[in-house]
């Protein structure tokens, strides 16, 4: 594993940390909104065909394979990232209308 280097501030944090000078605030409550909005989130409930090219199902899959995943999570996440606004085309140097919308809301 990469020896990640610290700053001043960054090692403090650590080392608070580690000697368990945290304490975590969550109320059950807090746990149970993350939770819903997790799972709702993950809901997969609508299925799609899409055509692709074999060179870039081939790359798709590779890349899974890479990354420990089955290729239709990769695709399914590259999809949620972008239309949440998390991934954008920087060849377009725009996010999706659909951020832009909901940021105007």
């Amino acid at each position: 594993m990469k020896k990640v280097k610290l700053d001043r501030e960054e090692q403090e944090i650590l080392d608070a940390y580690e000697s368990g000078e945290f304490e975590s605030v969550m109320t059950d409550e807090r746990k149970k909104s993350i939770e819903q909005a997790a799972a709702a989130t993950f809901k997969k409930d609508k299925r799609i065909n899409i055509r692709l090219s074999g060179r870039d199902l081939s790359a798709i899959q590779r890349r899974a394979l890479e990354e420990g995943i089955p290729y239709q999570t990769l695709v399914a996440s590259i999809l949620h990232k972008y239309v949440s606004g998390s991934l954008y085309d920087v060849t377009a140097n725009t996010r999706p209308e659909v951020v832009r919308q909901q940021k105007s809301d």
